[in-house]
């Protein structure tokens, strides 16, 4: 019964320690390393993204969520620390501008052959 009770609880603990693993690798792996040029702190070896992966696990140990994690680190280092942000309105004139910016072209291009002719 000893032996069922031990295979048990190990069992468990390497459950929870593999979620949890999983998870610092989830939120490192969308997280910018600010020290290197285009990877992402999972990828990274430097200092400062081995200590975002320490701080990361340290917090989902004390049981706190994603969002919570996100949202110090953003806090502390600004929205350029997460890799894939989400597409917010404050960005929709870098989405639009390239697409007026040609319609305009077009159009003047246009104009000017009219006009040439």
């Amino acid at each position: 019964m000893k032996f069922f009770l031990v295979f048990i609880i190990s069992w468990f603990s390497i459950a929870y320690a593999n979620e949890a693993q999983d998870r610092t690798n989830s939120i490192t792996k969308n997280l910018r390393c600010l020290v290197c040029e285009g990877q992402s702190v999972y990828e990274s070896n430097s200092d400062f993204a081995k200590d975002i992966k320490t701080f990361v696990s340290k917090k989902i140990k004390e049981k706190n969520t994603d969002e919570d994690i996100y949202e110090f680190l953003i806090s502390k280092y600004g929205e350029e620390i997460i890799l894939n942000p989400d597409f917010s309105n404050k960005f929709i004139f870098l989405w639009i501008a390239p697409i007026l910016f040609f319609l305009i072209g077009i159009f003047f291009i246009f104009r000017r052959s009219n006009e040439i002719r």
